[in-house]
């Protein structure tokens, strides 16, 4: 009964009462202060910690049982679960404002950032250090696969357990980045005696001191060991982040709503990477062309080992740091009950039978749900279709730079700053763009998987541009030119160059005066150089004997310059246009292919059924990806280096062709596969009859205000 409205007449079985006339008359000054007291008591504000103080109790969990939030009829729901904002049980009346998911977002974002940076700065290192050092292909393979072997291995236990406590999980996902990142940063701070690698000559000389095989330096076994287990570190804490992150912005969003949201959050995972490879790559020096041969100490060793493990530091400092704010977020945000009622009356296909599933957390019940999604063949095509997904971008992630290389006569560095921008930029602007057009066309699931076949008939089309944007190769001495007439191909050793005991273990390339491009100065025959306005000519080479000359400032003729020849090529534009093009129109499926997964499975089971697509999308992509692009990629090797102790070392030489179509052909394989899995899914779900175009929205109206209501 509302205070203010005058007391009924006995025996009014829920009815109001008459008002007695004369009650009214009598005491109008009196009823009148009534109403007066009852309307200021109405709307005087409650003080905030009488507020926030009970519920902060209650989540501490010793004063009253909660319970499950069920839905009501009229589509109501309660709102006991959510909780305040504060550190701990300790409520914070001055963070209550940042009390909601756009808050969370910038916290979760910086974390996952952070990650990227991280993720950015080992693919350097390890990159760099392979150069260096001869590693063993089981070496490789635990540097390589330690990240997604033990993020698999965590991934459906991690989405299980660490469904019921979000915040708990993200925290320590912040304080395992950074412990990870200390890890990896171990090696370089804490090395005493480091041999350098051994430098070589460019120039031919009769007479050259070769020193003997490098024996395995402590620092190689020790940057082995630590950065293993700091990326085996990262994928645990990686699941959190893309997981039970994922599951918490969908259920405190509106549905349509989420798809931006999550593009946001993919797109500053990608952004991290790019930052941790824009700061690993300064650190990462070209060996200079020396006859010396030192042990250098921690005081003057190579300038990468002195700063690598800075980038590190920093990075698990911010990791850390973000940690705080994290642990302050309650488990559900204000009006995410409301938004979770509403989501769960929509109807899809497992939840007309598991709509009310409730499961505990003993083992049983993780087999249980784990049986009831393997039998949900759309999740299965679903968990397929991203794993091909991700085959497309780590095809073309591998085989990109090299591509660039060969095919356009760049030099590396050239072709790794032409080819990380291109990946990297189109894999965010996809994965940004693609969700905000799924939440802004508020598309169902047969929508999603439509927009999922056009972008990737689109991207496929697009694909088959590539292979006809081509430049005809360069002579290259030894590759496919015979040092005229008096050498053979596949060999870069001819008469010209013989006694010079030149080493193929450093590629740096020259361009003569007769136009053809040779391995080294050494294999030129070169005998003598200079360095003029910074930049470095060569002289009296023997291999070169046609070509115009041309005289330097001092008088000599210069016979070779540092670098590849022009290949009077100009379609390196037209080709970055197309890839761009089709790593943006590929990458416009992933939050579409997310969104559709928690769209077809019961509302508890959103969590683990993400584990169990990361869980495939890890065994069939992620893992044998890498080595079975890097294998075909190698398949197209001319030339390889095979050092003086015997061992084989890095490819140098490419067969552009044969790369073309090896890129273009297993690309087209994986997006052939994307659009087989999505037709599937698209027709063997079986949706309700009243499973329409739209999906209704949940909008929340104003739940602090509704909050107030129930506190007073």
């Amino acid at each position: 009964m509302h205070e203010g409205v005058p007391r009924r007449s006995g025996g009014q079985d829920g009815a109001l009462g008459r008002v007695e006339p004369w009650v009214a008359r009598a005491r109008p000054a009196k009823d009148s202060r009534s109403r007066e007291s009852s309307k200021s008591r109405k709307f005087r504000k409650t003080p905030q910690h009488l507020k926030l103080l009970p519920r902060a109790l209650i989540r501490f969990g010793g004063f009253r049982k909660r319970k499950k939030v069920q839905p009501s009829d009229s589509g109501e729901a309660d709102d006991s679960l959510e909780q305040p904002c504060g550190v701990g049980c300790v409520p914070s009346p001055c963070c209550e404002w940042c009390n909601n998911i756009r808050c969370f977002m910038v916290f979760h974002c910086i974390l996952v950032i952070c990650q990227g940076v991280i993720l950015g700065l080992i693919d350097v290192s390890i990159g760099d250090f392979q150069r260096q050092y001869y590693v063993k292909t089981i070496e490789n393979l635990a540097l390589e696969w330690s990240y997604d072997i033990s993020s698999a291995l965590v991934a459906i236990f991690i989405a299980f357990y660490g469904d019921r406590k979000k915040v708990i999980c993200f925290v320590v996902s912040s304080f395992l980045i950074g412990l990870g990142s200390l890890l990896c940063a171990f090696p370089s701070f804490s090395e005493e005696n480091y041999q350098s690698k051994v430098a070589i000559e460019d120039i031919c000389k009769e007479t050259k001191i070769v020193s003997g095989c490098q024996r395995r330096a402590s620092f190689q076994s020790k940057y082995l060991s630590f950065f293993t287990l700091g990326q085996t570190v990262q994928g645990i804490a990686a699941i959190p982040l893309y997981i039970l992150g994922v599951t918490f912005i969908e259920e405190s969003v509106a549905t349509h709503s989420a798809g931006t949201y999550l593009g946001i959050a993919e797109c500053t995972q990608i952004i991290g990477y790019a930052m941790g490879y824009v700061i690993g790559a300064p650190l990462v020096k070209v060996r200079e062309h020396s006859t010396v041969i030192k042990n250098t100490t921690n005081n003057d060793g190579p300038e990468w080992i002195q700063t690598w493990w800075i980038s590190f530091l920093y990075t698990a400092l911010v990791a850390w740091c973000i940690s705080i704010p994290l642990s302050c977020f309650p488990n559900n945000m204000p009006g995410s009950t409301q938004i979770k009622a509403g989501k769960r009356e929509q109807l899809h296909l497992f939840d007309r039978k598991y709509k009310d599933l409730e499961l505990g957390i003993s083992i049983k019940d993780l087999f249980a749900g784990l049986w009831i999604l393997m039998k949900n063949p759309v999740l299965i095509c679903l968990a397929l279709l991203k794993a091909a997904e991700s085959l497309f971008m780590i095809g073309a992630s591998e085989f990109l730079p090299i591509y660039l290389e060969n095919q356009f006569i760049l030099t590396p560095t050239m072709a790794t700053a032409l080819a990380v921008p291109v990946l990297l930029l189109g894999g965010a602007l996809g994965h940004l763009l693609g969700g905000v057009i799924v939440s802004t066309l508020e598309m169902s699931y047969k929508a999603l998987m439509k927009f999922i076949i056009v972008t990737s008939a689109i991207s496929l089309i697009l694909l088959m541009f590539i292979i006809s944007v081509r430049c005809n190769p360069v002579q290259f001495a030894g590759i496919n030119e015979d040092y005229d007439g008096t050498g053979q191909l596949g060999n870069l050793t001819a008469p010209c160059n013989e006694k010079c005991r030149c080493s193929s273990s450093v590629y740096s390339s020259i361009c003569g005066r007769d136009n053809i491009e040779y391995f080294s100065p050494c294999f030129a025959g070169c005998t003598y150089s200079k360095t003029l306005n910074q930049k470095k000519t060569y002289y009296n080479c023997s291999c070169i004997k046609e070509g115009l000359t041309t005289e330097d400032g001092e008088g000599d003729f210069i016979d070779a310059r540092p670098g590849k020849c022009d290949a009077k090529c100009y379609k390196v534009s037209l080709f970055i246009a197309f890839i761009f093009s089709t790593l943006v129109y590929s990458s416009f499926c992933s939050i579409p292919i997310t969104l559709a997964i928690m769209r077809v499975v019961p509302e508890t089971l959103r969590s683990l059924a993400l584990g169990v697509s990361y869980v495939i999308f890890r065994i069939f992509a992620t893992i044998p990806g890498p080595l079975l692009f890097k294998t075909s990629r190698e398949s197209s090797c001319i030339f390889r280096d095979t050092n003086k102790c015997g061992r084989t070392g890095q490819c140098w030489i490419y067969n552009p062709t044969k790369m073309a179509y090896l890129l273009v052909g297993i690309c087209f394989l994986c997006k052939l596969c994307t659009l087989i899995f999505t037709t599937i899914a698209f027709f063997i779900y079986k949706h309700p009859e009243k499973d329409s175009t739209d999906i209704p929205d949940i909008t929340v109206k104003n739940p602090k205000a509704e909050k107030r209501k129930t506190d007073l």
